[in-house]
């Protein structure tokens, strides 16, 4: 990452069209009277009666149920001590940006000029029926203690310490998993803690939860370590005293197991690293610099497996992780707190999490290099989008499990609904994921590259999820060293063509398939050896219900193979390539972008039925557009002529449809130009878009794809003869995984029909 400087910094808050980095945005139109009348008067005195007779009707009426106020005095702002109420306002609208980009929660951040813990008490308390949630931030100890447990008392509302909680339950995760790696127990270990104040407290008590001993941890604040003898404690410091002799950091980290820094920067040595023990653990977390430098603290100890609140560095610690999603749960749950046992799922979801295998996007994010579970990743890096999908189900569950849920919810229906508020594409996914699963994993689906350690991560994925059950195609002993090197267990069923038993069988039967088409038995027995036809053979022999390739190959490598040995499918002349756009929330489909170069009239016909059954397939109803550069005959010409020629001939082939066109890409998609300029059309807003060329459809799509922002899935072949279906090169593991679950629906509707 780049040096942010001071300039960078204000200039960023200063500029960009609004002062600040929040604003209030309606979620209900206000284009007429009427939407006037409805939002504010008369309309708006019906929910408030309902409220008043229901209170809990306020979270079906209003926004309570999704705004969490961000409360601060700006007593201990990040590191930058007390700076005043005012000052904390832009840390404090960073903290709403987040709950919003990583949950969808909304904020309004409450500074309270005060110092009196029982004054901002009563502030909090006054204002609270506005919020489902509060997160108190940046308020020094032991005030941030005593807030907090007056507030819990009182309200029925979640109460929340950041500062306190989320480091704790992000670090606990992280200790989780690196003292598995080192093969150390929690019950087993001493820990060493850097700092008494609030963030301190509350890692060691959730360490506790984990299973460290509350004598085996031992604090050490600005006047020492913490020990029985002391007269100066408060009753926070007080639970952690400890019969000892150690009276400095340096006395309590001999033999130590583990050190964590909540304190300031480079007060640990690395003299006082060397006297720790075998495979130190050290999470060194003051920012923005750490308690020892992590170049340093790596040249000292080559056993250490360090951690530090840093994005520079593997392993940071970062609150991220935690608010945003606990909050997420917790409101969708309608809880009345957040209790130890939802932190601890919260902790343990982030753990768990850790150890799957990382999405492509995620590794992009940070960089390109392999990302993987072991010394230099216990955590989940915050950009990773499974963390909502992980973490809000597990604090939502444990809400209900404790009692402090006020509705009651289904986990898997509540994991889906929090993918689809990432997106139109999230929710095509699990459409597609969720229609293989009816299959109950029985699907077997080869894959041509079993090598790609690509097709490796999908093919553990696609078996793990239920989808279906994959065939590797390629040497085994490859394929198994790369499963090791990945970290998975996973034992596949592999199959490699040079030693398979019935090799000399499928040859047989491809020279049967070819002998007319110039190919000799001496040709079949070494061509069934290549994957991209020995795939599409498994299928046709019956050892596999679909076939997937292309990572590695060029796309007519794929597909002529498979139309030699399949051809199309019963009643159709041409096979057509389809593309899923997703725009915002709407759903396109672009056809053909892969197969057809330059289609006819009765070709473009065949492929507009093909994508509306596919549309079908997608629960979508279509509305068809064949697209040109004319409108409905404003510029006659002979390529234009050939669209409105397929127009008749999809009408007569297929009356149940919507079909209109010769018209422009923006007179299909614009509602408004149909309404006032061709209200004779029979489609208007249009979502299968019928490009009159292959040209022309691709174009459009990577532009859309690479201009517009638009998600792109495919291409989804129709009109083959079997399940045969083609990945682009250089795809996701998630884009693997979608086609493979649309392969696995094409052999179901198959079998259904």
């Amino acid at each position: 990452m780049a040096k942010i400087t001071r300039e960078d910094a204000l200039e960023y808050h200063r500029l960009k069209g609004k002062p600040g980095k929040v604003a209030i945005v309606p979620t209900k139109p206000m284009d007429t009277q009427r939407d006037l009348g409805l939002a504010y008067t008369p309309g708006v005195a019906e929910p408030v009666l309902e409220i008043e007779k229901n209170p809990d009707d306020a979270y079906e009426y209003t926004s309570k149920g999704n705004l969490v106020a961000v409360v601060s005095n700006g007593t201990a702002i990040l590191g930058l001590g007390d700076r005043g109420a005012l000052a904390s306002k832009p840390v404090m609208e960073g903290k709403g940006v987040l709950f919003k980009k990583f949950a969808d929660v909304d904020v309004f951040d409450i500074e309270v000029n005060s110092h009196d813990p029982d004054e901002i008490i009563k502030v909090v308390a006054a204002i609270a029926p506005t919020f489902g949630g509060i997160n108190l931030e940046d308020i020094k100890a032991p005030e941030c203690f005593y807030i907090e447990e007056e507030l819990k008392k009182m309200l029925d509302i979640p109460v929340f310490h950041d500062d306190q909680h989320g480091t704790a339950i992000i670090s606990s995760a992280g200790l989780a998993n690196a003292l598995e790696l080192v093969g150390k127990k929690h019950s087993e270990i001493r820990m060493v803690i850097s700092g008494a104040g609030a963030a301190a407290i509350s890692c060691a008590e959730l360490a506790i939860r984990w299973g460290v001993k509350r004598e085996n941890i031992m604090l050490v604040d600005s006047k020492g370590v913490v020990h029985a003898g002391r007269t100066d404690l408060n009753k926070y410091k007080q639970r952690f005293a400890v019969d000892t002799d150690a009276r400095t950091l340096a006395d309590a980290l001999r033999g130590a197991d583990v050190f964590y820094g909540l304190s300031v920067a480079n007060v640990l040595t690395p003299e006082m690293v060397k006297s720790m023990a075998q495979d130190p653990i050290v999470f060194a977390m003051a920012n923005p610099d750490p308690e020892i430098k992590y170049e340093l603290a790596k040249e000292t100890r080559k056993d250490i497996i360090i951690a530090t609140g840093r994005s520079d560095y593997p392993n940071q610690v970062n609150n991220v992780l935690g608010f945003p999603f606990i909050f997420r749960g917790a409101l969708d749950v309608r809880a009345k707190q957040i209790n130890e046992e939802m932190k601890f799922a919260a902790s343990q979801a982030l753990a768990a999490l850790a150890k799957e295998d990382v999405p492509d996007s995620v590794i992009r994010a940070y960089g390109g290099a392999p990302i993987k579970f072991g010394r230099d990743y216990i955590i989940p890096k915050p950009l990773d989008p499974r963390v909502l999908l992980w973490e809000a189900p597990a604090v939502a569950e444990m809400a209900m499990k404790t009692g402090v849920a006020r509705k009651m919810i289904d986990i898997e229906e509540y994991r889906e609904q929090l993918a689809f508020r990432q997106g139109k594409g999230e929710q095509v996914r699990y459409f597609f994921q969720n229609k293989a699963r009816t299959s109950g994993g029985t699907k077997r689906v080869a894959f041509a590259e079993g090598e790609e350690t690509k097709i490796i991560r999908a093919a553990y994925q696609i078996k793990e999820d239920g989808i279906a059950t994959p065939i590797l195609i390629g040497r085994e002993e490859v394929i198994h060293e790369h499963i090791e090197a990945l970290g998975l267990a996973f034992n596949p069923e592999t199959i490699d063509p040079r030693k398979f038993a019935r090799l000399e069988t499928y040859a047989k039967a491809y020279y049967e398939l070819r002998q007319r088409k110039g190919v000799t038995a001496a040709d079949a027995l070494k061509k069934v050896r290549d994957p991209n036809i020995f795939g599409p053979m498994m299928v046709k022999m019956g050892d596999a219900d679909a076939f997937v390739s292309g990572l590695t190959s060029d796309y007519p490598d794929v597909i002529r193979p498979s139309l030699q040995i399949h051809h199309t499918a019963k009643g159709a002349k041409r096979a057509a390539g389809v593309y899923i756009m997703i725009v915002e929330d709407r759903v396109y489909l672009f056809t053909d972008a892969t197969v057809n170069i330059d289609p006819s009239a009765e070709d473009l016909a065949e492929i507009a039925c093909l994508a509306a059954d596919f549309a079908k397939r997608l629960e979508l109803d279509p509305r068809i557009a064949f697209l040109s550069f004319s409108n409905f005959g404003s510029t006659p010409h002979p390529l234009s002529d050939k669209v409105r020629r397929a127009v008749e001939l999809t009408k007569a082939r297929r009356p149940d449809l919507s079909v209109d066109g010769e018209m422009q890409a923006d007179t299909a998609v614009v509602a408004d130009i149909i309404e006032n300029r061709y209200p004779f059309s029979e489609v208007k807003d249009a979502n299968v878009l019928v490009f009159p060329s292959l040209e022309s459809a691709n174009i459009a799509y990577k532009l859309l794809a690479r201009l517009g922002k638009a998600k792109a899935i495919g291409p989804i072949l129709l009109g083959m003869g079997a399940p045969v279906h083609v990945l682009q090169t250089g795809d996701d593991v998630n884009d693997i995984v979608q086609i493979a679950s649309v392969a696995v629906m094409d052999a179901m509707s198959r079998e259904e029909n």
